[in-house]
């Protein structure tokens, strides 16, 4: 008669064991898989929209020449996207995004110190868009005040002062 000792085990339990762990791992592994499951949320995920590669070159209007440090402003006025973000030109007059929703309307706006400000929409329709901007150097105000140069008649030639036709109001 032999009797087991506390280290021999007969292969019996030694199966049950093993049969036994594989259980609790299977019961861990399908609850983790049922974990994972993403069709019962309470959110929705909703995807964001595919975005285009918008390249801007600012340039001056005069010599086709880069400007460096330019202010680009993305104003976004479309369905998907509000909001703006603003970047600076680089030493190439460059500014490149990659946010902007394939679909949306997109305002632009360039400033720079020593040019006329540029602004335009634009539909973004497309994954790429290039857009250069030609910045113009300002022109001088339009003044109602300013002595303006009276205009030559090819008719008759009239030495009479001209009448102001201004009314002024009453006193009361």
């Amino acid at each position: 008669m032999s009797k087991l000792s506390f280290r021999e085990t007969p292969k019996s339990q030694f199966r049950s064991g093993i049969s036994l762990s594989a259980l609790a791992l299977l019961a861990i592994s399908s609850f983790s898989a049922h974990a994972q499951d993403t069709s019962n949320r309470g959110r929705k995920y909703k995807a964001p929209p595919p975005t285009a590669h918008i390249s801007v070159a600012v340039v001056k209007d005069a010599n086709g020449k880069p400007i460096e440090n330019a202010a680009v402003v993305f104003h976004l006025t479309g369905e998907e996207g509000k909001g703006n973000m603003e970047m600076k030109t680089n030493e190439e007059g460059k500014a490149v995004i990659d946010v902007v929703p394939i679909g949306d309307t997109m305002r632009l706006q360039v400033v720079a110190d020593g040019f006329q400000t540029y602004g335009e929409d634009y539909k973004i329709d497309t994954d790429t868009k290039e857009i250069t901007v030609r910045l113009k150097r300002p022109q001088s105000q339009y003044s109602t005040y300013a002595k303006a140069t009276p205009a030559t008649n090819s008719g008759s030639q009239s030495s009479a002062p001209q009448q102001n036709t201004t009314q002024t109001p009453p006193k009361q």
